[in-house]
């Protein structure tokens, strides 16, 4: 009986014998003896009712999570925790940078009380954007796009309308609208049915048409996802038109030019 250890159960208090292997592993993990299956079911289950030490609302818990606070709910728990534990956080006043009015000071290190505030601060005058628009011609050399100032090609559509609207007060020339010449095209009709992009494309495709000269319109290049103008039907080498209309008016217009030159 040397390797025999005599102990209670925890749910019914009855004597059980436990070899000594098992009963210094229970120990050290720290759990329970039980004498059979269904008393640790029921032990485990078994629930107790508490008082909340806020409100003062009755609740049931399992003995496993009975602390020494017992709270019914997470909130009771935070305003006991405030209560007996409070924070003391300094408060800084700063001045807004726009009305000069004295607020608290947030985590985030604002510089204006509300947003009110701040879009009145940031907003530039009509002399400050055409200023913005003529020191970036001279430092790029050419007429910028809307992307490019981006800081302020929302004040300049609220004041003068549009971009190309700010970009004539500055004195300047717009560039081609890439929205309205590229995406928005407006189609027309060929003599023989052929539907085009552009009034140009309609002025080549009637010449094709009168000079009977057999051709096909939006043809695949072979090897590429790009699509050719116009390809002339009845030649023993396959050959591709295109009219690059907008060629240098937008950069990745530019590069697809490059791309249909090397595979053409």
């Amino acid at each position: 009986m040397a390797n025999i250890k005599k102990v209670s159960c925890k749910n019914c208090k009855k004597l059980i014998y436990r070899k000594i292997r098992r009963f210094n592993e229970n120990i050290k993990l720290g759990w329970n003896f039980y004498c059979s299956k269904k008393c640790e079911y029921e032990h485990r289950t078994k629930r107790k009712k508490l008082k909340c030490e806020n409100c003062g609302k009755t609740f049931e818990r399992s003995l496993s999570q009975i602390s020494t606070h017992n709270y019914c709910s997470r909130s009771c728990a935070a305003i006991m925790n405030n209560k007996n534990y409070p924070k003391i956080r300094e408060v800084i006043m700063i001045t807004c940078a726009n009305c000069g009015k004295k607020y608290r000071k947030s985590t985030n290190n604002k510089k204006y009380c509300s947003i009110v505030c701040r879009k009145k601060a940031e907003q530039k005058t009509p002399e400050e954007l055409i200023k913005t628009i003529k020191e970036t011609v001279r430092k790029l050399k050419r007429v910028p796009s809307k992307r490019e100032l981006k800081n302020i090609s929302d004040s300049c559509r609220k004041i003068f309308g549009s971009w190309n609207n700010a970009v004539l007060m500055a004195g300047f020339l717009p560039n081609r609208s890439h929205s309205n010449r590229m995406y928005k095209r407006m189609e027309a009709k060929a003599e023989d049915g052929h539907l085009c992009d552009s009034v140009s494309e309609l002025l080549i495709d009637n010449w094709f048409y009168k000079n009977n000269i057999l051709h096909e319109k939006n043809v695949p290049y072979p090897e590429t996802h790009h699509v050719a103008d116009w390809k002339i039907l009845g030649e023993t080498k396959e050959k591709f038109v295109e009219y690059f209309g907008l060629a240098n008016d937008s950069p990745r217009y530019d590069r697809s030019v490059k791309e249909k030159k090397y595979y053409a």
